[in-house]
């Protein structure tokens, strides 16, 4: 079993003990996601902490959008708890990357692809793929290619 794993199911044997139950079901779906993983394909597989830290974040990002949508419906309590779901997992989490630290790694990576001979908004992809292996899991998607079209612009 993995490291990351192992924590996962101690930490889920502590919640349970201490009768923490926003921590004990969310830890659950968190392992049931990560055991569906491992049986998914044609062979049963091990994850590697990787992979496991990959679903984790999956499932973090799920708690946050359904939390958005709670909120837009009017579901203020619902909301509530996926936020605090999401709570839960960000302590599984590497530390995110603050906005400074992100626009500085981006300007590295439009620099590398302007030396490369890639300008303007068509370099997007380019730039994409020298940041995202260095913010990996640091920071989502969506903040990365916000911060790259700020500064292919």
């Amino acid at each position: 079993m993995t490291t990351l794993k192992s924590k996962l199911q101690e930490d889920l044997n502590a919640a349970i003990k201490g009768r923490d139950e926003l921590r004990s079901s969310t830890l659950r779906l968190t392992l049931t996601a990560i055991t569906k993983e491992e049986v998914a394909g044609t062979e049963k597989r091990e994850l590697s902490d990787d992979e496991v830290l990959k679903v984790i974040t999956r499932e973090a990002k799920k708690r946050r959008e359904a939390a958005e949508a709670f909120a837009q419906g009017g579901r203020a309590e619902s909301a509530e708890r996926e936020k605090a779901e999401g709570e839960v997992l960000a302590e599984y989490l590497p530390q995110q990357l603050s906005d400074d630290e992100l626009d500085e790694l981006v300007g590295q990576a439009v620099e590398e692809a302007r030396a490369a001979g890639a300008e303007g908004p068509k370099a997007m992809g380019q730039v994409m793929k020298i940041v995202n292996p260095k913010v990996a899991g640091r920071a989502e998607g969506g903040r990365v290619a916000a911060a790259v079209k700020r500064r292919l612009l």
